[in-house]
C-alpha cells in the first residue's frame, strides 16, 4: 500500500496569558482580544470571526485535549508549534509546556518545533503610522552562539525525548523560520554552520540517529525585517539542512488585488513557486497548503484600511472549504509521485485567527475545513 503523506499543521501559541504580553498589554491579555474586537473593514468583509469553542485558554490541558482529538480525528498527524526563544529566554511556551504536554491524550498527535526566530514587533494591534520600518521592535530575533547551544540542550532534553515528538526515520524534526536573521545574529555563514553542527552533534550524542533540520524559505517578504535568501539551495546545503518547506502561500507571491485577492489566484502563484522549488532545490521540498489570509484584526480598527504594509494588506477571498479541499487534493496527488519518505506537507494553520488562516471550527463553517482534510487524507 502506498504511504499516505504526513500532514503537519502549524500552531501559533498566542492564545494564553504570557508574562511578556502582560508587561506590554496588561493583565489577562492574549491575542483573543484582537479577534473579539475585529470589525468589517470593507463591504462584505467577513469579520469578526467567532470561534465555535469560545475564547479558550490553550494552556489548559483540557482545552488542548479537545484540539488534539479534533486534529487526530481529522487526519492531521502533527502540530508544528511556532516556538520562540530569544537571547533572554523563551516566549509563548505555556501552550506547549502546560497545554499540549499536560494533555492526557497527547499520544494521539505528534508535535514538533519551528523556531520562530524572527523579530517580534508591536503589531497587536498595529497603527497605520507604525508599520514597516516604523514598527516598534520588542524582541530581536538575532541570537548568539550561546543561545543556540542553550536551545539545543533544552529541546533535546525537554522535547526530542518525548514519545510524541515527530521524528522522520528516527530523526527529530526541528525547523528554523528566519534563516537570514539566524546568520546575521551569529556573524556569518561559517559561524552558523558551526552552530548547527553542534546542535546536530548534541542530538546524535543523545542517542538519535541524526537531526532532521528543516528550513523555511520564501521569495516574497511579509513581516518587517524579513529578507530573501540568495542562492538558497547552496546555502541550505552549506549549513547542513535536511529539507526545505514554506510557512504560508503568500510568502511566494504578492497579494496585488486590494482589498480581496482570490484564493485560486494565490494557489496558482504558489504552484509556480513549487515548480521552481522542485527544479531548484536538491534538498527535499515539503509543500504547503494555506487555508486563508486576513491580517486586519491586527490593525487598529479605527485607522483607515488601505493597502500599505503588513498588517494593512489585502485579504484572501473565496477561500471556501471546497476550494481548500481542492487544493489539498492537488497537493496530495503530486506528493504521491514523490518518494515515500518525502510525502510531507505543512498546513497554515491550526489557529492563526488574527491572520485569517485557521482550521479550528468557527460559527460560520463549523468543522468544514477539518472535514476537508479528513476527506482527502483520512
Amino acid at each position: 500500500m502506498s504511504r499516505q503523506p504526513t500532514v503537519a499543521c502549524y500552531y501559533f501559541p498566542n492564545y494564553h496569558v504570557d508574562r511578556r504580553n502582560v508587561a506590554t498589554h496588561g493583565p489577562g491579555w492574549s491575542e483573543w482580544e484582537l479577534v473579539k474586537r475585529a470589525e468589517p473593514r470593507f463591504p462584505n468583509h467577513r469579520q469578526p470571526r467567532i470561534p465555535l469553542w469560545g475564547y479558550e485558554d490553550e494552556a489548559d490541558p483540557a482545552v488542548m485535549a479537545r484540539k488534539i482529538d479534533a486534529a487526530a480525528d481529522h487526519a492531521i498527524d502533527a502540530f508544528i508549534f511556532d516556538w520562540y526563544w530569544y537571547d533572554d529566554g523563551p516566549f509563548l511556551e505555556r501552550g506547549l509546556e502546560e497545554g499540549f504536554l499536560g494533555a492526557p491524550n497527547n499520544q494521539r498527535l505528534q508535535f514538533a518545533l519551528m523556531w520562530a526566530n524572527h523579530d517580534w514587533i508591536d503589531i497587536h494591534p498595529a497603527a497605520l503610522n507604525g508599520v514597516g520600518d516604523r514598527a516598534r521592535l520588542l524582541y530581536p530575533g538575532k541570537v548568539s552562539q550561546n543561545t543556540v547551544e542553550e536551545v539545543a540542550d533544552s529541546v533535546i532534553e525537554r522535547y526530542f525525548t518525548h514519545p510524541s515528538y515527530w521524528k522522520i526515520d528516527g530523526c527529530p524534526y526541528f525547523s528554523i523560520y528566519d534563516l537570514p536573521t539566524l546568520v546575521a545574529g551569529l556573524g556569518g555563514r561559517a559561524q552558523t554552520r558551526d552552530a548547527l553542527s553542534v546542535f546536530r552533534a548534541k542530538t546524535k550524542a543523545a542517542g538519535f540517529p541524526d537531526l532532521h533540520l528543516n528550513v523555511v524559505l520564501w521569495n516574497h517578504t511579509i513581516l518587517a525585517g524579513e529578507r530573501n535568501v540568495q542562492n538558497a539551495d547552496a546555502l541550505a546545503h552549506e549549513l547542513g539542512f535536511t529539507s526545505v518547506t514554506s510557512y504560508v502561500w503568500i510568502h511566494h507571491g504578492a497579494l496585488d488585488a486590494f482589498p480581496l485577492t482570490s484564493y485560486n489566484v494565490v494557489r496558482d502563484r504558489y504552484a509556480q513557486y513549487w515548480e521552481k522549488a522542485d527544479a531548484t532545490f536538491t534538498l527535499p521540498y515539503h509543500p504547503n497548503v494555506t487555508m486563508g489570509w486576513d491580517t486586519s484584526p491586527r490593525t487598529v480598527q479605527s485607522d483607515v484600511f488601505i493597502n500599505a504594509r503588513y498588517p494593512f494588506m489585502p485579504v484572501i477571498g473565496d477561500n471556501t472549504p471546497e476550494r481548500f479541499r481542492d487544493a489539498l487534493v492537488w497537493v496530495r496527488d503530486r506528493l504521491m509521485t514523490k518518494p515515500s519518505d518525502q510525502r510531507i506537507l505543512t498546513i497554515n494553520a491550526w489557529n492563526e485567527w488574527t491572520e485569517g488562516s485557521y482550521l479550528e471550527p468557527d460559527t460560520e463553517h463549523g468543522f468544514a475545513y477539518l472535514e476537508a482534510i479528513k476527506t482527502v487524507f483520512g
